[in-house]
């Protein structure tokens, strides 16, 4: 047996749950298992990215143990875009 996490954050809340998978199991069989709990039900497992220590992942991927998969959410705004809102306005208070 392997012992991995799964997290998943948004605004004010964080879900960490640590998983005890078979030796050979891949990224989607951790998240069957993270999405049996109930508050887990309004996210988008289908679509989301997902890495495992910062570095994007496919569903296939064989796990490791001590391996932290992440659920990322999709981004409200490009980052780009964000920071020359956020330089114009301190140039013109």
């Amino acid at each position: 047996m392997i012992l991995v996490e799964v997290v998943y954050a948004e605004p004010g809340r964080a879900i960490v749950k640590s998983l005890s998978l078979p030796q050979g199991a891949v990224v989607a069989d951790a998240l069957l298992e993270f999405e049996k709990d109930a508050q887990l039900q309004s996210i988008d497992l289908v679509r989301a990215a997902l890495g495992i220590h910062g570095q994007l992942v496919r569903r296939d991927q064989v796990l490791r143990d001590g391996d932290r998969v992440e659920i990322y959410r999709p981004l409200l705004q490009d980052p780009k875009t964000a920071r020359r809102k956020r330089a114009l306005s301190l140039r013109h208070p």
